[in-house]
């Protein structure tokens, strides 16, 4: 076991609450102490939701060890139903209360309740939430799916499930909003939402639909192989983040519903192609960015930044193990091997050997990139409140790529924006006490505050320095329209301490130098 300050995911049983919570109709009865009763603040506080969990704990205490520990759980069983009326009844232990080894599922079975009660096995102690959330959802769906007897009679129109968004889910509102609109445009027909917004009733006509949409495989994968499996329903198995994907998608749903794709009337509100082609993005080719997330945002993303982006991919990983098979192949792709760890201290030591342009990782990330220096952009939970907002802002679909193309692109720019006036603070047009330029030439050299000069010997002026290749080489890494700016501090910096040649060092300490 090993201490740590953050964590990406949390023990099995709020992945089960991340199910119960999206849905309607269900209460989760978790045997837990007093002390597990915090993931009430996941969601009231990191969610903003309007309501707490559907959750009662059994809330046990030291005290209570040496008495009957099974009755508090059947008490609160009872009471749970009685109070809430769901429509069915999840049951299961905390990490602590798992040591107890008090069976929440036969003493919730034994107290007859007049609703489906479905108990939980999720070992904590081996376990995280994502498969936590994975286990809930497909023990749902295999204890209130209804198979019809007969052979499902297809529509005039196909139809299909969206599987997988919850609860604390990054944009999991949103992208449902912009993949349903998606396949409505194309006339396919949404049959139920799950687990977000769903009911146990909704979850029993799983089967009246032709094909499953796949849109979170951490959640959703394991129900829908069952599904696939046993009821012959066939699944996506492309995630819809990005240009390429979201029409590589369009072209999976079509042939999975029998229909002609319709591709740009799906795209009609596409813009981040031509964003990315323009000359304003032109400049940040090249640049390397470094992914960390969950598997499916982390592939789906180093995708975007290398083949729409133009970016170069020095880093890929993952806190997913699940799904290091898929993460090594796409890491391999570009060049790098998977970083896949659960300890970010990994990810910030990996982070520091690539030396990237751009980080595009979690809330952990953004801390470390922040420490760093470097630009970031969030792409996948865990997040704070700040990445709930109360705007449309999806991560999938068209629409989602503007997105992309907006929270990743932006953050370069003003990166950009501040190294210039770093490189050019003591430059008589920006330094602090220069007039708005928009009032003309109202400011000389002279007027420079007494630390900004640079006191160049007379018998140097006349004999500016010469550039070393890879000197030259990186001043031509700065747009055109400040380089000759550059050049010229760089130039004087030099002559001000009589050195020949410019090396690449020295164009390094003339920043330094105009930076103070």
């Amino acid at each position: 076991m090993q201490l740590t300050l953050w964590t990406y995911e949390g023990p099995p049983h709020v992945g089960a609450m991340r199910v119960a919570t999206a849905m309607r109709g269900v209460h989760y009865v978790l045997h837990a102490p007093q002390g597990d009763t915090y993931a009430d603040l996941l969601f009231t506080m990191i969610e903003r939701r309007g309501e707490r969990p559907p959750v009662t704990y059994t809330t046990f205490q030291a005290r209570d060890l040496g008495g009957d520990t099974a009755q508090l759980f059947k008490d609160a069983a009872r009471d749970a139903h009685a109070r809430f009326q769901p429509q069915a009844l999840l049951v299961g232990a905390s990490c602590t209360a798992e040591l107890i080894q008090d069976d929440p599922g036969g003493l919730a079975a034994a107290l007859n309740l007049p609703v489906p009660v479905i108990p939980l096995e999720l070992p904590a102690y081996q376990r995280k939430e994502n498969w936590g959330a994975a286990e809930t959802f497909y023990q749902l769906v295999r204890s209130l799916v209804v198979k019809p007897a007969t052979p499902r009679v297809k529509g005039p129109a196909p139809r299909c499930n969206l599987l997988g968004p919850t609860a604390l889910g990054f944009r999991h509102r949103d992208d449902v909003r912009e993949i349903t609109q998606l396949l409505t445009r194309l006339g396919i027909e949404i049959n139920v939402v799950a687990p977000m917004g769903a009911t146990p009733a909704d979850l029993a006509r799983l089967t009246d639909a032709d094909f499953n949409v796949v849109l979170y495989p951490e959640i959703a994968q394991t129900a829908a192989t069952w599904l696939s499996r046993t009821l012959g329903q066939p699944a996506t198995k492309t995630v819809p983040i990005g240009v390429k994907a979201t029409r590589e998608f369009i072209a999976e749903v079509s042939a999975l519903a029998g229909i002609a794709p319709d591709i740009s009337a799906a795209a009609a509100n596409s813009h981040s192609t031509w964003y990315a082609q323009s000359v304003d993005a032109n400049y940040l080719t090249g640049k390397r960015v470094f992914v960390f997330g969950d598997a499916s945002h982390a592939i789906a993303a180093a995708r975007v930044a290398a083949e729409e982006f133009g970016f170069q991919v020095v880093g890929l990983g993952s806190y997913g193990r699940e799904f290091g098979r898929e993460l090594r192949a796409a890491a391999a792709g570009y060049g790098v091997e998977a970083l896949i760890t659960d300890d970010y201290l990994d990810v910030e030591a990996a982070i520091t050997a690539a030396a990237p342009e751009l980080v595009l990782g979690t809330q952990m990330e953004r801390h470390i990139a922040k420490r760093l220096g470097l630009p970031c952009a969030v792409i996948s939970a865990p997040v704070h409140v700040q990445d709930f907002p109360a705007r449309y802002a999806p991560q999938m679909g068209f629409e989602g790529a503007n997105v992309l193309f907006d929270t990743w692109v932006h953050p370069l720019m003003m990166g950009l924006e501040e190294h210039l006036l770093g490189m050019f603070r003591g430059d008589f047009e920006f330094h602090e006490d220069a007039a708005p330029s928009h009032l003309g030439r109202s400011t000389t050299p002279a007027a420079l505050p007494p630390s900004a000069p640079i006191a160049i010997p007379a018998e140097t002026v006349a004999q500016p320095a010469s550039w070393a290749p890879d000197a030259e080489q990186e001043l031509r890494k700065i747009p055109f329209f400040v380089r000759a700016k550059a050049r010229r501090n760089t130039e004087a910096y030099a002559m001000s301490r009589a050195l020949p040649l410019i090396t690449l060092e020295t164009l390094y300490d003339a920043k330094a130098h105009f930076s103070k």
